[in-house]
């Protein structure tokens, strides 16, 4: 990858088209780039194109490149041809850290492109065009823009926002519907060869990816999660905040990471359960609505880093920044609901059990990641104690600590509620 600090145009791979990287270049590359660009993926024909930008407006929420909502005007309107429009950059030139999130894109693109074949299983938003300069990871993807509160779609729900969210568990199983969905028909075939090309799936060069925990560093940022929960207790939930199970946690924890290389390969060794899988299905990554049978419908965005994963990740992605009452009540029949919709979709059958069993194996190396949440969390509120609890609306203003807070509760809420830790390790591996 080049290290390009910044750039206002690059060359796609997949079009060869000059595309804009920001968007001020956007604005000026206004209606004939727009033209071209629609023209090249097949949204417009020769005989219509865009006449002018209506509006374009920086939208800062979230995420790692820029982004914008784009209105446009055309010669002559045409059924399902929108005029209100969303893009998302790969490059964020003003800000280094989020700018190296770059990567997440070119899957990404190749979602956006795939998602045009007919019959595609999942709803996504219309790609409008996207494309990709991989040796500078510079992209862009311009999709139909989703009118959330309008008409029957559901106003935006944020992530780790449940405690606002009706009707929890039917917006979770129209989640894992969509993601059972996407993953059955790729195993079944229907999706075609372009899933094995565009988003190749490489065990050991998965696993070799993945980050290694220093055990004495882990150790470390094991205690400073303890001392912090310990000094702000009315943040999490009263078993997570027993020191005991702290003490318990940070004794498995380090037994997990002494077998990090082992239990990835685990999770990895079953075809049945890798398959094509959205990493990232939160309430905020998605849209919902009611059918004319009142049954409760996603769609999905945010595709970044989409390809070939285990499956149970991808629940987790989903689930993950649920509320702990959820697990608690109802994950049995949401992973019931999941092997059924992928059986429905022409994936392998799977057993339920065994499913959670990788899904709680997933839940333990990711709780090694969230040890990090403390300072995250402290940056963006120095003083966590001004709250009066975790749903206090101090969070609602501060995404970061709430979904730092809020990913890290539910993790070790299945750490302690589930028995996950060393037992669950060595059934996994047939210790």
């Amino acid at each position: 990858m080049q290290e390009t600090l910044s750039t206002d145009w690059a060359r796609g791979d997949i079009s060869g088209l000059e595309f804009p990287a920001h968007r001020d270049a956007l604005q000026a590359g206004g209606a004939p780039f727009l033209t071209r660009a629609f023209r090249a993926s097949g949204v417009l024909g020769e005989d219509n194109q865009v006449t002018r930008i209506t509006r374009l407006d920086e939208w800062t929420l979230g995420g790692t490149g820029t982004k914008a909502l784009l209105s446009v005007a055309y010669a002559r309107e045409e059924p399902g041809l929108s005029t209100d429009l969303f893009v998302k950059f790969s490059r964020n030139f003003d800000d280094k850290v989020r700018d190296g999130g770059r990567y997440h894109m070119p899957p990404e693109v190749r979602l956006a492109n795939l998602s045009r074949a007919p019959g595609f299983p999942v709803a996504v938003p219309r790609c409008y065009f996207a494309d990709i300069e991989q040796s500078t990871l510079t992209g862009i993807l311009i999709t139909q823009r989703i009118a959330y509160g309008e008409g029957p779609i559901e106003p935006y729900h944020p992530k780790c926002m449940d405690q606002d969210l009706p009707e929890p568990l039917a917006h979770y199983r129209a989640l894992l519907s969509n993601l059972a969905r996407l993953s059955g028909a790729h195993k079944a075939g229907c999706l075609g060869a372009r899933v094995e090309r565009d988003f190749p799936f490489d065990r050991e060069a998965m696993i070799a990816r993945r980050p290694r925990f220093d055990l004495p560093l882990l150790a470390k940022r094991l205690a400073r999660l303890a001392e912090f929960i310990l000094e702000y207790p009315h943040l999490v939930p009263d078993d997570v905040a027993d020191r005991a199970f702290l003490d318990r946690f940070r004794a498995e924890a380090l037994l997990v990471a002494e077998r990090q290389e082992e239990l990835a390969r685990f999770l990895h060794s079953r075809p049945d359960l890798i398959a094509l899988c959205h990493m990232n299905a939160n309430i905020d990554n998605a849209w919902f609505w009611r059918d004319d049978g009142g049954q409760l419908q996603a769609g999905l965005i945010d595709w970044g880093s989409v390809g070939q994963m285990s499956v149970a990740s991808s629940i987790w992605g989903c689930i993950g920044a649920g509320e702990p009452d959820l697990h608690d009540r109802f994950l049995p029949e949401l992973l019931d609901h999941f092997v059924a919709e992928y059986a429905r979709a022409g994936g392998p059958s799977l057993a339920r059990d065994e499913l959670q069993q990788h899904l709680e194996l997933h839940v333990m190396l990711s709780a090694l990641h969230m040890t990090t949440a403390p300072p995250a969390i402290l940056r963006e509120l120095p003083d966590p104690g001004v709250a009066a609890d975790r749903y206090d609306p101090v969070f609602a203003a501060h995404e970061t600590a709430r979904v730092q807070l809020k990913v890290t509760v539910s993790l070790l809420a299945m750490w302690a509620r589930h028995d996950l830790g060393r037992a669950a390790m060595a059934r996994a591996i047939g210790d």
